[in-house]
């Protein structure tokens, strides 16, 4: 048998080797004219990376001319007034118009990535990495977009609060402070210092604005559990006493301490009332401080899905989403993008109680003269009778 088999070898062998050798030298050579050919075209970009403009929400920026509002909750005014802040600049990835878009569209709509990258046609990690990406960004523009305002704008600030609070008495109040609860999933830790007096998980957001809606100062971060009059102890604009500039007061609600050191902060009298002394400074403060409220309302309308949810995101990553939140606010306001409150908004922030007064902190100096004197003048009639 063995004889048998090394016979047929011996036989086959030599015809076998031949055909092996010819049907590799085939397969090598046309290896190298295919690597040849590749390397006289050149490189085009992956299908994947390219822009599909025939998506819905692609096609609506591109066209030039609809509105944007529909579904990123701005205008095409102020979304280019945004990039023209951030810059165009760019030499690799999506492009800043595109990744901004896709932040936007997840701020206005508050969905999870995976909606976000079916409805930009993109990988759900891609659009992770934008979002994270242009919040950054976005935040950075914090102190050049809220800012506070100048010494030569002050005197005309303070008498536009004059005459929303109908007294000239108020012609050196130069902003109105409050705080709002944005609400949050309870986080995995600490979960009881989230929780706040309205019953519900949330990060705290302190403001300051001026007569027109806009914010001049934020401070964000603070747990939903921290009184209102705490936040402000630790605000830079308290231990540093960097607002109001002296000479100016700001004004605020029943939750603050009233002081006129180190910041001068102007606060109604506890109810019930002495005199038509105090019910009137109430009164007119009452007008000058509710542009706050209207603030936080158009801030709630515009971010809708952000501020009247629980924001499903991670609570570290809370605070810069609303920094995000507060400069894109500032920037439609000052391209004449205006959402005014809706009713349900505003109800629900009149319908807020305040928080309990707060004594003022020890080492400070009260503001009580200060808030008689301003009592007495808002009391006086403005005209003459003679």
């Amino acid at each position: 048998m063995n004889a048998l088999l090394a016979l047929f070898l011996s036989l086959v062998y030599p015809f076998l080797l031949p055909m092996w050798k010819l049907r590799y030298l085939h397969t090598r050579g046309r290896n190298l004219r295919l690597l040849a050919a590749l390397e006289m075209q050149p490189p085009s970009p992956r299908r994947r990376c390219r822009i599909n403009v025939a998506m819905p929400l692609l096609a609506l920026y591109f066209d030039g001319h609809s509105d944007m509002r529909v579904d990123f909750r701005l205008t095409r005014e102020s979304f280019n007034a945004l990039m023209a802040v951030l810059g165009t600049d760019c030499d690799h990835g999506w492009g800043p118009e595109i990744s901004c878009l896709v932040f936007i569209f997840w701020l206005a709509s508050a969905t999870s990535y995976r909606v976000v990258a079916r409805a930009f046609d993109m990988p759900r990690a891609t659009v992770h990495r934008l979002v994270h990406r242009m919040s950054g960004q976005i935040a950075a523009l914090l102190y050049t977009v809220v800012r506070h305002p100048t010494g030569e704008e002050l005197p005309r600030l303070g008498a536009r609060f004059a005459r929303l609070a109908g007294s000239a008495a108020f012609s050196r109040v130069v902003g109105a402070i409050d705080g709002c609860h944005i609400r949050v999933k309870p986080p995995a830790e600490d979960a009881a210092c989230y929780f706040n007096r309205k019953l519900f998980h949330s990060i705290q957001l302190q403001a300051i604005c001026d007569d027109k809606c806009k914010f001049i100062d934020v401070c964000v971060g603070y747990p939903g559990s921290v009184h209102d009059a705490r936040v402000l102890k630790n605000s830079p604009i308290y231990y540093e006493q960097s607002y109001p500039p002296p000479g100016y007061c700001i004004l605020g609600d029943g939750g603050y301490p009233c002081l006129s050191q180190p910041i001068c902060l102007m606060t109604p009298f506890r109810q019930p009332v002495r005199n038509h002394l105090q019910a009137r400074y109430n009164c007119c403060l009452s007008k000058a401080r509710c542009v706050v409220e209207r603030s936080f309302g158009i801030l709630k309308t515009r971010w809708r899905s952000i501020f009247l949810k629980a924001l499903e995101v991670d609570v570290r990553f809370v605070p810069e989403v609303i920094v995000c939140c507060t400069v894109l606010h500032n920037i439609c306001l000052t391209n004449g993008d205006l959402l005014e409150p809706d009713a349900d908004v505003g109800r629900a922030a009149e319908d807020q109680p305040a928080p309990e007064p707060a004594p003022a902190p020890p080492g400070n100096v009260s503001g009580a003269e200060n808030r008689e004197r301003i009592a007495i003048q808002c009391y006086v009639p403005d005209h003459d009778y003679i």
